[in-house]
């Protein structure tokens, strides 16, 4: 992972769809920022590492990395899972002298992670490609893909990287400590929830928003789980203002 601290720099983090689930965002932010988006260890036939046993691990691996590249300021963006990811980022680099200072920013676009009264997280393990469909999208034909129109190698990597969130997030995808380590986090939090989400909805977004002291949260309307892919331009609208005020 290198930068060239030349110009504002942003981590895009993936969710559990992999890393062609943020390419409008990627895309969106390199018009003005140097993007890394990188594919998590263990996600598309990557290798994950025995010592990478959870998201904090894997938010100290990404960590290090910016801290070996001289990186400063980064604006993280997660997305999903990548949102909880960065959410970890956020807290370890504000108890930690040797990641002060290397985030400045976070977006949390439908994070999954917390655990929130009242407001469980779908259980995503359990659905079939229609349930996922409909508890992911505001319009849930757009989201659908036949399971049937998928290749060998395609179900294979599926699967593959379904074992690794398994692994990282648990069946559960949440820490039931998360909630309360967020109020730790020092720096600048946006939190972006598509008002269709079934798998986190926005009333878990908002509760999340509350513990992070002066996080914003903002509701994208006629978007799902990814209101980045449904709803690019109405994302773009809340996103982009608060990255102009931080970077």
């Amino acid at each position: 992972m290198t930068t060239g601290q030349t110009e504002s720099i942003a981590l895009v983090l993936h969710g559990g769809g992999g890393p062609q689930t943020v390419v409008p965002i990627v895309d969106h932010l390199a018009a003005t920022m140097h993007v890394l988006a990188p594919t998590h260890p263990g996600w598309n036939g990557t290798v994950l590492p025995d010592d990478v046993t959870s998201v904090a691990d894997l938010a100290g691996v990404y960590l290090e990395q910016l801290v070996t590249s001289g990186a400063r300021g980064v604006v993280v963006v997660g997305s999903s899972i990548g949102g909880w990811l960065a959410l970890e980022m956020a807290i370890a680099a504000a108890g930690s002298e040797r990641y002060a200072g290397v985030i400045g920013a976070v977006v949390d676009v439908d994070g999954v992670g917390a655990v929130v009264d009242g407001e469980p997280i779908a259980d995503f393990f359990a659905l079939d490609a229609r349930g996922l469909a409909e508890a992911a999208w505001h319009d849930p034909e757009r989201g659908y893909v036949d399971p049937a129109g998928l290749t060998a190698e395609q179900r294979a990597v599926q699967q593959s990287n379904g074992r690794t969130m398994a692994v990282l997030a648990g069946r559960g995808m949440s820490d039931p400590t998360l909630l309360g380590r967020a109020a730790t986090i020092t720096v600048p939090t946006l939190v972006v929830f598509g008002e269709s989400d079934r798998i986190v909805t926005p009333s878990y977004g908002r509760a999340v928003a509350r513990v992070i002291p002066g996080a914003e949260f903002a509701e994208v309307h006629a978007a799902g789980h990814l209101p980045h892919l449904e709803a690019p331009d109405a994302t773009w609208a809340v996103i982009d203002p608060f990255v102009e005020r931080v970077r």
